[in-house]
């Protein structure tokens, strides 16, 4: 295997441990205990079915119906709590193993759209991944501009000029982050002379090349006497656009020449731009095209059997990642077994507080580290590394140990045209006709989340996914900062994952017989979240209609049958706030999370159930959409502040300003008659009822501030703000059956 010394006993050591989590087993007995109460619940609505011609019947039922989704769903979420493995590499043991026979890597960063995703924070992305501990002899790296842009492709160029000063820069102070963007904004503590006045040199380079870029993207061109220093302009003509355009492919540094050196003389990783071939007539395939070219491309250029992929927003915050991921592939008794190694999508944007919920901290700290007990860690799409020949389609088989290779497979006698000019063949669309490339190799086609069915499909080939969560975290991107941006993400991830629900490709039929039930429910708390949003905007709604009409839903505080509600509802938001708080987040971190569980499940989740089912029709086409990354300056500093953006008058906004003032109307209907009408006997039989409106009206107060306080540019519109009292005070006149 290539191995570089150490002795014996060395070779034997595992490169990687994996540890259980703690409480397993007395989490096991809260969760008997928990299933014991919602099991109660469900036999209290079948049994206390109001009965025919009774008002509130078939509301009555409609939250038998909504309470039994819930339950159904807490139970998908547990096999994964009792499963919670945590790993952690030995990568001083994989230095001492392998010394100078490391195996190659690639590394492939994806864009589709210069005006959504500027070119500076691409760029910074790629500079982060150059500057990697590794030989850089043994790094290459790829960009796929899905835009065609030649905006993006100057960019990159400024790039590859300034990493010969920026990688040195880096190894030479150890400096971290390695994203030039991300490292300056810091605020530097600098004592060493000559460290700072390297440091304002190439901040000096940094800050040129910066505005350099900035400049050719607001004039919308690239001057002419840039174009002709860079024979790659010529692809660019007049008729090229982003939806059509040849195949580009140009390799901007070519880590195989020993002349291709930083200014100290140190080799420099093969740097490489390429644009797919895209042209109107033809489907394209999203962002599994771009990767699939990718993969073909870079088998024509350097082929390194183990692949990183990132979008381009999400920048290497870990010089030492790639060693530490070797340590699980590379281990002599498990690593032959592994495809691919998922890392948590973290942010360095996020808010003290976490506004929006983006950090997810309980799904990377807890599910997705549950689901790795069972072997199958789905791929979500970026902040991954993969097996080649895994991607690939290679099934794999228990003698796989003994084919195992690491040595590269370097094109090294072809000619950087001949590498250009046969790379330009594998990424035209012509190439995938009639071929595999979509089905059993590569990354899956026809669904938006083709990447969680292509992990799914390589696990169901025989092989095993991990989960590393490090204690530093390995990459960081760049969270959305208004509430409609939010959305937009979630409503594409959500309506993905319920296609593949309802596709041939549901774990619980796909995967049935080659991954575990736990993986198999592991998987289904993603992909249901769209149809589940359907109990929660039941719940958001008819219990306070019937609140607003003195229909009692709950049982009264002196029935037994309380103490089962009570139970659930304590219980299960207590393991909520100790699993938020062990995670990292902070109280108000816990409760902005229930607010926007609320707001994502009534609007994101439910528009993507309606998109997913009238596309199931024939009715519409899957599109995808892309989180903007431009801001402006106020409503940064509305983020900073933690004041929730809305801003604009859309349906989506509408319905959560609707929902928001059913709840008050029937909150302060209710009140008014135990306060005022001293109707004290409707306390008892409406506390619980009563508690969940009051809940919900908690939840909304930011809501009520950008309907009636604020009036600042990111406020609720007074337009929503009509329709939504018109709209909510027609739902308090619709009669309860």
């Amino acid at each position: 295997m290539g191995k570089g010394g150490g002795g014996e006993d060395e070779v034997m050591l595992p490169l990687f441990e994996t540890k259980e989590a703690r409480f397993r087993g007395a989490y096991k007995v809260f969760a008997f205990t928990v299933f014991v109460g919602i099991c109660l619940i469900w036999v209290y609505r079948l049994t206390h079915i109001p009965r025919a011609g009774e008002q509130g019947r078939w509301a009555w039922i409609g939250m038998f119906m909504a309470e039994l989704c819930f339950g159904l769903y807490w139970i998908l979420t547990q096999p994964c709590r009792f499963k919670v493995v945590y790993n952690h590499p030995f990568k001083e043991r994989l230095s001492n193993r392998y010394k100078d026979k490391l195996p190659s890597v690639d590394i492939f960063v994806c864009t589709a759209d210069p005006k959504m995703e500027p070119p500076n924070m691409v760029i910074n992305t790629v500079l982060s991944v150059m500057t990697y501990n590794y030989p850089p002899e043994k790094l290459s790296v790829y960009l796929s501009d899905d835009g065609g842009s030649d905006l993006t492709f100057y960019a990159l160029i400024e790039a590859s000029n300034f990493s010969k000063h920026w990688i040195p820069f880096c190894k030479k102070f150890n400096v971290e982050p390695r994203s030039p963007g991300a490292y300056f904004s810091q605020q530097i503590d600098v004592h060493d002379i000559k460290y700072a006045q390297e440091w304002l040199a190439i901040k000096k380079l940094y800050k040129q090349m910066e505005n350099r870029i900035d400049s050719a993207i607001e004039m919308g061109e690239i001057p002419k006497e840039i174009r002709v220093q860079h024979k790659g302009f010529s692809e660019w003509n007049s008729k090229v656009t982003k939806q059509d355009h040849q195949s580009v492919v140009k390799i901007m540094i070519d880590g195989r020449d020993e002349n291709a050196v930083d200014i100290y003389g140190g080799r420099l990783p093969t740097l490489v731009y390429m644009a797919r071939e895209k042209r109107p007539q033809w489907s394209h395939n999203f962002k599994a095209g771009a990767m699939n070219a990718l993969i073909r491309v870079s088998s024509e250029i350097s082929n390194a059997p183990f692949i990183l992929n990132l979008d381009c927003d999400m920048y290497a915050n870990d010089a030492d990642t790639i060693q530490e991921v070797l340590c699980f592939f590379l281990d002599e008794k498990r690593g032959h077994e592994i495809s691919f190694m998922q890392f948590p999508q973290n942010y360095d944007n996020i808010t003290k507080n976490d506004l929006y919920a983006c950090t997810l901290s309980v799904i990377n700290n807890v599910e997705l580290a549950g689901i790795d007990g069972y072997g199958a860690t789905p791929y979500c799409g970026t902040a991954c590394f993969h097996r080649r020949e895994s991607l690939c389609g290679k099934v794999y088989s228990k003698d796989y140990r003994k084919e195992w290779n690491i040595e590269d497979k370097n094109n090294t006698n072809k000619t950087v045209n001949e590498l250009e000019a046969a790379s330009k063949i594998l990424a035209s669309y012509s190439f995938e006709k009639e071929t595999q490339w979509g089905g059993k190799m590569g990354l899956i086609y026809g669904c938006s989340s083709e990447d969680v069915i292509t992990g799914l499909a390589i696990q169901c080939r025989g092989w095993k996914s991990h989960y590393y969560n490090p204690n530093r975290k390995a990459f960081l991107g760049f969270a959305p900062i208004t509430l409609n941006d939010v959305l937009i993400q979630q409503k594409r991830w959500s309506e993905g994952l319920f296609q593949i629900f309802i596709s041939k490709y549901c774990p619980f039929i796909y995967g049935h017989g080659k991954i575990k039930l736990g993986a198999q429910m592991g998987y289904c708390i993603y992909l249901l979240w769209a149809p589940f949003s359907l109990p929660t905007l039941y719940y958001v709604i008819v219990p306070p209609l019937c609140l607003l009409h003195g229909i009692s839903i709950f049982p009264q505080v002196k029935s037994l049958w309380f103490l089962p509600f009570a139970y659930v509802i304590v219980a299960r938001n207590a393991c909520s706030i100790a699993e938020a708080l062990s995670c990292g987040d902070t109280l108000k971190a816990w409760w902005n999370w229930q607010r926007m569980w609320v707001i994502r499940r009534t609007t994101a989740h439910f528009f993507a159930f309606i998109n997913t089912i009238v596309r199931q029709l024939g009715l519409s086409e899957t599109t995808f959409a892309i989180t903007e990354k431009v801001i402006t300056e106020d409503v940064s500093k509305r983020y900073e502040q933690e004041i929730i953006e809305f801003g604009s008058s859309t349906i989506t906004f509408t319905i959560i300003a609707t929902l928001a003032m059913l709840n008050f109307f029937s909150s302060i209907v209710a009140i008014k008659k135990i306060v005022l009408d001293l109707e004290f006997k409707v306390l008892d039989q409406l506390i619980l009822h009563l508690s969940l409106n009051l809940l919900l009206v908690m939840l909304n107060i930011p809501v009520y501030q950008a309907l009636f306080i604020r009036n600042d540019k990111g406020c609720i519109p007074s337009s929503i703000l009509f329709k939504s009292m018109v709209l909510a005070s027609l739902a308090c006149l619709m009669p309860i059956i």
